[in-house]
Formats: structure tokens, C-alpha cells, sequence
């Protein structure tokens, strides 16, 4: 949970672009991160902050600071989450993975990172992006949204292009979006069916249950969840 840490422990400061707390923010990453740091029940306090002083340009990064007094920023949300596991601060939640199992929650982060975000982008910028320069650009005074709207939009647009989303019609995307989205609901229609969850002390059918059918979450878990919560509370 959001709160301070002992001092005996590291202090870990999570940059998540505006609001501070108290609501989820449209960026995926942002949700993914504190997902996985809330599934360890990892302590962690809140920042503001912005790509402007986010070690890779972009939100979340991290701030974390040892009992010791050393303080080192990470950014990107998978290199975060990684860096914890390696200095013990968050639990290995694939360690107990099999090889194939590992592949599995590999290739649905993959899914939704790397082909989900982009989707994503076209729609909040290319067919929504008024919506979305009105809310990314909200403390920014008005004469200068107009500018800075129109060379962060020239700068994603480019980047969609060289990427390849750019370069499909409204209908493809469309077809592709329809195809991930129709994909997941198939596995976590299959997911909420397992053993696992049927074994468990409860009959409740809003009880919690995990991306690949087991007792516990994996990494895969928070991505998933990052990018439903994304896409239901962005109005771009």
C-alpha cells in the first residue's frame, strides 16, 4: 500500500505523473507498477514527477532509497520491477514457474505492451486527440497546448509510422484490437474456470483469480490488469 516505509527499510517513491493519489491515471505502466508492488504488499509513497525528469523520458520511474542513505531513479516499468526482484525488495512471482509457464506469461506481456499499447496510442492521439491533449496538457497555459499539443502529437505520429501502427487503416486496427481483446476474454474465461479457484474456501464468484489459472498471481496479472483499468477510465 501507498504509505511511508520503516525507516530499517528501503524507501521506494513511485512517480506517476498527476493526480498524486487517490484515483487510477490513464497511463497502463503506471497501474501495472503499483499492481505489482501492491500484489507483494510492498510499502511505497507517491510522487508527481514527468517525463521531463524521468531518467527514459517517460512515466512511471522510481525513486528508491536504502537504509543507508544511497538514492538511485529507475525508470520503465518492466526494468523497475526487475531491479526489485534482483535486491530482494519485491518477490520472484514466476520463480515457481515451469519453462512453458514462463513463456506463457512472457508472450501475454508481450501481447499487451507491445501490441495493445500501440493500438492505444493511435486512438488517444490520431482519433482522439483533442481529449487527449486537453488532459495531458491541463497545466500547461492555453496559447501554449495548441504548440505543444501539435509537437507531442507529430513526435507520437512519427513514432506510430516507424512502428508500424501508423501505417494501417481504421479498419485493420480495428480488426487487431478486436483479435487481442477477444483472445484475453477467451483466457480469463478459461483462467476464472480452474482448479485453483474452484479449490479455494470460497464460492464467491467475485473472488480473485489469476491471468494463467493458478493460486497466485505472476507477472503477467499486473500487466493485464494495468492496461482493462487503463482502458476503462481514459476518456481518450
Amino acid at each position: 500500500m501507498p504509505e511511508e516505509d520503516a525507516s530499517s527499510s528501503p524507501q521506494l517513491t513511485v512517480f506517476r505523473g498527476s493526480p498524486r493519489g487517490g484515483t487510477y491515471v490513464w497511463s497502463p505502466f503506471v497501474t501495472k507498477l503499483e499492481a505489482r508492488l501492491r500484489f507483494s504488499a510492498a510499502q511505497y509513497r507517491l510522487g508527481g514527477g514527468s517525463p521531463r525528469s524521468a531518467p527514459k523520458g517517460k512515466i512511471p520511474y522510481i525513486q528508491l532509497t536504502t537504509p543507508g542513505g544511497q538514492t538511485c531513479t529507475l525508470g520503465d516499468s518492466t526494468l523497475i520491477i526487475r531491479e526489485l526482484v534482483e535486491n530482494d525488495i519485491l518477490p520472484d512471482l514466476n520463480a515457481a514457474l515451469r519453462p512453458a509457464q514462463r513463456a506463457h506469461d512472457l508472450a501475454i506481456r508481450a501481447l499487451m505492451e507491445d501490441r495493445v499499447y500501440f493500438y492505444g496510442t493511435r486512438e488517444k492521439w490520431c482519433d482522439n486527440y483533442m481529449e487527449m491533449r486537453t488532459n495531458m496538457l491541463a497545466a500547461v497555459p492555453w496559447p501554449l497546448q495548441i504548440f505543444v499539443g501539435w509537437l507531442a502529437q507529430r513526435s507520437v505520429t512519427s513514432g506510430l509510422y516507424t512502428q508500424g501502427t501508423g501505417r494501417l487503416t481504421d479498419e485493420e486496427v480495428a480488426m487487431f484490437k478486436e483479435e487481442v481483446w477477444d483472445s484475453l476474454n477467451a483466457l480469463l474465461t478459461e483462467s476464472v474456470k480452474s482448479d485453483s479457484r474452484k479449490n479455494s474456501k470460497t464460492n464467491d464468484d467475485d473472488a480473485p483469480f489469476w491471468v494463467l489459472g493458478g493460486s497466485e498471481p505472476t507477472e503477467a496479472d499486473a500487466t493485464v490488469y494495468g492496461f482493462i483499468v487503463g482502458g476503462l477510465v481514459c476518456t481518450a
